[in-house]
């Protein structure tokens, strides 16, 4: 992890709202600090010790199975921070946290975190309703990964992936792509050619690039809209 100077506490939206008072509360313990592109944060029952608010990074939320096999659950970025389970009373991660697309991100110590938390209600009502947005999206995923066909999913996770790092172009493999959507990477194959076929993305080794964000849109499942809705009315 390396610090960083390129971003401020309110480049991420659940600080930016906060009142000035209750931000301000934060800005001494928070550390500014680079996300580094497949560095893993935790892996699960790791004590967590450090809570992470990213500011154009991305973190992957990953449940690992027997094998050491990966699913993505839920993403993280500037919309909300990594750290739930703290807040929720536990000082262990459930997950594996992975940095999905590097950037940078604002961190405190998991001391500090809980003695802000206790002081500041205002920090403690936006990380209850950050809690519940993520909690649906965990719950609206493991649906979209049970039920929708792979080319609607990629759909979906790349409009979600875009949401958070505002970039039509990310650093991502066939390998990578399969672990996340949870298919085999002939799968992942398949289902980007189709998207590239329709001009809708630019599929090379090693990265993918967002051509038509509309059209992206209509080829993807329900489950990024209804992701979407839930994020604007928190």
């Amino acid at each position: 992890m390396r610090s960083a100077t390129r971003t401020t506490p309110r480049s991420n939206m659940l600080i930016a709202a906060l009142d000035g008072k209750a931000c301000q509360r934060l800005q001494a313990a928070l550390e500014p600090v680079s996300l580094v592109l497949g560095e893993v944060l935790y892996e699960p029952g790791e004590p967590i010790r450090h809570v992470y608010f990213p500011s154009d990074g991305l973190i992957s939320l990953l449940a690992v199975g027997e094998g050491n096999l990966v699913l993505e659950v839920a993403l993280v970025g500037r919309e909300g921070f990594f750290g739930i389970p703290l807040a929720l009373g536990s000082r262990v991660s459930s997950v594996r946290a992975l940095v999905q697309g590097e950037g940078t991100a604002m961190r405190m110590s998991a001391a500090r975190f809980l003695r802000e938390l206790k002081g500041n209600p205002a920090l403690q009502r936006e990380l209850n309703r950050y809690a519940n947005t993520l909690m649906a999206q965990i719950a609206q995923n493991a649906a979209c990964n049970r039920f929708h066909v792979v080319e609607a999913r990629l759909a979906r996770w790349l409009l979600m992936t875009f949401d958070r790092l505002q970039k039509k172009e990310f650093r991502m493999t066939q390998k990578f792509l399969a672990s996340m959507l949870g298919v085999r990477r002939v799968g992942v194959t398949a289902a980007a050619g189709a998207l590239r076929h329709r001009q809708l993305i630019e599929y090379r080794r090693g990265s993918i690039t967002i051509l038509d964000r509309k059209g992206l849109v209509a080829a993807a499942c329900q489950c990024y809209q209804a992701n979407r809705n839930r994020e604007k009315l928190r």
